[in-house]
């Protein structure tokens, strides 16, 4: 029977995400806390925070799951050769703290945003440990766009991205295929599927499906060397 969970600050076991609720999609937990040890905990068995600033914590295991497989991203030829006239350079984990403000920067179709003070912390910290990722595109020395997120394994769990500069975001999203493709990961978690997603070649598999790749992949290792700060560069 599907039923919503309240966590403590001294459990740091999650219940299975088939007992997640169906109506709001994916509900599976209220409560806990943001330590580190907890969110790899929720990464590693398929669930993840989202809340508002103003809700307590809330975690979440959706039916069905948004996903990617490395290399599969779809982009327009327009997009190409758009993207081969920019003077841009990209770069891995230079900037992971610039690139989660700029995440939590305001949308244009958003009142506010749910990478709060707390979770954007959380996930600092998440990148000192070297659990937690980034992907930078530069031009003439300012962040124009990136994504972040957490490596499990061989899966990519994609938290969020931003862009200041037309198609800044789907470049950085190349590079991360490009980038995972490269080094050994075979699945990115991309959560729910949005029209954004759906464009670029997401998937929506069941929720089980999900979980059977997950498991198949998260103790798996990738290239030692695959979150070395530094210069990338992308194929066009």
């Amino acid at each position: 029977m599907n039923s919503l969970s309240f966590l403590n600050h001294d459990v740091e076991r999650f219940p299975a995400p088939e007992f997640a609720l169906s109506d709001p999609n994916g509900l599976l937990a209220i409560g806990g806390d943001l330590q580190p040890a907890r969110l790899m905990a929720a990464y590693y068995n398929g669930i993840f925070p989202w809340f508002n600033a103003d809700d307590p914590i809330l975690w979440w295991s959706p039916d069905p799951r948004a996903v990617f497989v490395p290399g599969s991203i779809r982009v327009s030829r327009s997009t190409r050769k758009y993207l081969k006239k920019q003077p841009w350079h990209y770069t891995i984990n230079t900037a992971f703290e610039a690139v989660v403000t700029g995440c939590a920067g305001p949308r244009n179709n958003q009142d506010g945003t749910w990478i709060t003070d707390d979770i954007q912390d959380a996930y600092k910290t998440l990148h000192k440990n070297g659990n937690a990722h980034s992907i930078e595109v530069w031009q003439q020395g300012q962040l124009i766009g990136g994504l972040y997120g957490l490596a499990i394994g061989q899966v990519f769990c994609g938290e969020s991205m931003f862009h200041t500069k037309t198609n800044a975001s789907k470049a950085a999203m190349i590079m991360l295929h490009q980038h995972l493709l490269r080094n050994g990961f075979k699945l990115i978690d991309a959560q729910i599927m949005n029209p954004h997603l759906d464009s670029l070649g997401a998937k929506a598999i069941k929720r089980k499906d999900f979980i059977k790749l997950l498991q198949r992949f998260r103790d798996k290792e990738a290239c030692s060397t695959s979150w070395q700060a530094g210069e990338v560069l992308i194929e066009l």
